[in-house]
């Protein structure tokens, strides 16, 4: 599935893996994705009681960041598995870049939508990439900029890698199975 340089060879046959998965109710994707969004939120709660209890002065607020945290570390690790290096530490700040982004991208709505569809295009990248990282359809080691935005030398619709990630995405997790 992958070339010796870590990308991903085939998407269709990782599709097709994971279909298959699914199926044999290996991997809940839907759920799991539920939980993405869910831990997205607890990053958010920690950054909120962080600057509550700046503004306040009132340290009880350090206490539930840290049940907060400790919550969402737990539940992070049912998606994250056998993180190597620094892949913990960046699943988290994808996930937590990637809600901030929807947040402003939202905000944005009423001003200035073609801004707010940027916002939105951004975060779908990062939490493309959170997926890509946490599926094995990335290896971080791997990664190399290929000129004109393609995989390899033999890709023939050179998208660049994140948006390729993005169709993956799309194609694998469906959110709406129940």
């Amino acid at each position: 599935m992958k070339t010796t340089n870590g990308q991903i060879k085939d998407l269709d046959k990782f599709v097709a893996k994971i279909d298959e998965m699914k199926k044999k109710d290996k991997m809940d994707l839907s759920s799991d994705q539920d939980l993405v969004i869910a831990i997205m939120n607890l990053v958010s709660i920690e950054e909120h009681f962080f600057f509550t209890a700046e503004k306040t002065g009132s340290k009880n607020y350090y206490d539930l960041l840290s049940e907060t945290r400790e919550m969402r570390k737990e539940l992070l690790k049912k998606i994250v598995k056998d993180p190597e290096g620094e892949v913990w530490c960046v699943s988290k700040h994808l996930l937590a870049a990637s809600y901030r982004l929807m947040e402003v991208g939202t905000k944005q709505l009423a001003l200035n939508k073609n801004g707010a569809y940027d916002f939105f295009e951004k975060s779908f990248k990062l939490y493309t990439l959170f997926w890509g990282l946490n599926m094995g359809a990335v290896d971080a080691a791997g990664i190399k900029k290929i000129d004109g935005g393609a995989l390899n030398k033999n890709d023939k619709k050179p998208q660049g890698f994140v948006e390729k990630l993005g169709d993956l995405v799309k194609r694998a997790i469906n959110c709406c199975i129940e």
